[in-house]
């Protein structure tokens, strides 16, 4: 039985660990996740939890050389194995992480048991992204693309595309951004087409309240305190 990939979002990025198997199983095995999660996954920051097994500086120079090819960075490698955590820190991978579940609230990683999605660039016309969880967005959704979530979406950047958070019926979930300015928004059940801005952009939360979608002032920097 292969090796089963676990993808959890937390503040560094996504934490990637795996059921059971030697490196060379587990290695495969991420890479066909990759393969299958396609653009899903492109422009994230990876941490690979791979407990105790033995990963000497070759395999882990070829790990993120692919990991590379891919549009992702492997930021941290996370071990029980003595050898495994100094092979990292010589080719200047972190070892450690924050202590602690994914922190909760929109705009966050993830919360605890719930998947999340990041993707580090901008979503262009034609893009979709469809996914369980949570997705931040560190970048700009333009028009023609699309986000799909189970959970909360946040943009850093201007939402200018179509997105639907809470989309297996979750009435509080929220869509965060920068610039709020959909095409459409949806939050479960409830669609709401926003009208034309105008004046300054400001950042702003959708909300379903009283059976409507509203937006609010949203400050992301409290978010992340």
């Amino acid at each position: 039985m292969p090796p089963e990939v676990q993808i959890k979002g937390i503040r560094e990025g996504l934490l990637i660990s795996f059921s059971q198997g030697d490196w060379p199983d587990v290695e495969q095995a991420l890479y066909e996740e990759i393969d299958h999660r396609g653009d899903f996954l492109k422009g994230a920051q990876l941490i690979l939890d791979v407990e105790d097994r033995l990963v000497n500086a070759a395999a882990m120079t070829k790990l993120r050389r692919r990991l590379s090819d891919q549009g992702l960075s492997l930021w941290a490698v996370l071990s029980q194995s003595p050898e495994t955590e100094r092979t990292a820190q010589t080719l200047g991978l972190a070892t450690r992480i924050h202590e602690g579940e994914a922190d909760e609230g929109p705009g966050r990683a993830g919360d605890e048991g719930e998947e999340a999605l990041f993707v580090r660039r901008t979503l262009r016309s034609g893009a979709n992204i469809s996914h369980p969880g949570h997705v931040t967005v560190i970048g700009d959704v333009n028009p023609g693309a699309e986000i799909i979530a189970g959970g909360n979406v946040l943009v850093w950047g201007r939402l200018r595309g179509l997105v639907h958070a809470g989309a297996e019926g979750d009435e509080g979930a929220v869509v965060c951004a920068l610039d709020l300015s959909p095409t459409q928004l949806r939050i479960a059940e409830h669609i709401a087409i926003p009208p034309e801005q105008n004046g300054q952009p400001r950042p702003e939360m959708a909300r379903v309240q009283n059976g409507q979608v509203v937006a609010e002032p949203w400050e992301p920097a409290k978010v992340l305190s």
